[in-house]
């Protein structure tokens, strides 16, 4: 299960020519952090091409709460899928951060895709992606522990948004305990307590907002089931943890 996208975004992707074309065919727009950028069901069908900042990428509940799908930065594009199908929003972006974007009309982006030929391959590469994304998601849902999921989120988190201080990394995108439990279709409750079992046995480190990774080969076993903390690495995780 991945957080990320594709190792190259969409828009690093173009050639540099196309890429001015895209940003000269929008508006720059700023969003404040928590700023709902796209609603999820909203009939709107704008692109967002993310110049700087994180957004999260999230979908509604039955039980009220949030699944938070992905997260998508600078280079990216988001609410493609709508501006191609021209359905409903499939899911909401809301900025992490402050981000600012270019917002392209539906039409316009289709029409810019339908110009080039390779750009709609990267768009079909990138929501090909995405749809084995889930995939892998909803088995992770069904199959792997509070605990495994959560260590997988962190290993990613420090791969792709870390940085080495203090002994450990430094998780850089600040997610709050409930984004945490939102992005591994977890309560609140049981991220809290995983994070306590981390911590206990000096995995982690956290403050306010923050997370340090202090045994990256640790949480990574317990990523792949193979630990648990405090235990012998052929172990698996605590049940219902």
């Amino acid at each position: 299960m991945s957080l990320f996208g594709q190792d190259r975004s969409f828009l690093h992707a173009l050639p540099a020519a196309d890429r001015r074309s895209l940003l000269a065919e929008g508006a720059r727009r700023v969003y404040e952090p928590g700023e709902v950028m796209i609603r999820e069901r909203d009939t709107s069908a704008y692109v967002l091409a993310l110049l700087s900042g994180w957004s999260v990428v999230s979908v509604g509940t039955e039980r009220g709460s949030r699944l938070i799908l992905a997260l998508r930065g600078a280079g990216e594009v988001v609410g493609d899928l709508a501006a191609v199908d021209r359905g409903p929003r499939s899911a909401s972006v809301t900025a992490l951060g402050t981000v600012e974007a270019v917002a392209v009309s539906g039409d316009r982006f289709r029409r810019f895709l339908a110009a080039r030929p390779h750009a709609t391959a990267l768009i079909m590469r990138q929501l090909a992606t995405r749809l084995r994304s889930a995939d892998v998601e909803r088995r992770a849902l069904a199959s792997e522990t509070v605990l495994q999921r959560l260590a997988a989120r962190l290993v990613e988190l420090a791969e792709r948004a870390g940085r080495r201080a203090d002994g450990g990394t430094v998780l850089d995108l600040p997610l709050p305990q409930h984004d945490l439990a939102a992005a591994i279709g977890a309560t609140r409750e049981a991220v809290a307590k995983a994070l306590r079992l981390l911590r206990e046995q000096d995995v982690v480190r956290t403050a306010n907002r923050t997370v340090v990774v202090l045994d990256m080969p640790v949480l990574v076993l317990l990523a792949q089931g193979r630990a648990r903390p405090g235990g012998n690495p052929a172990a698996a995780s605590p049940p219902g943890v």
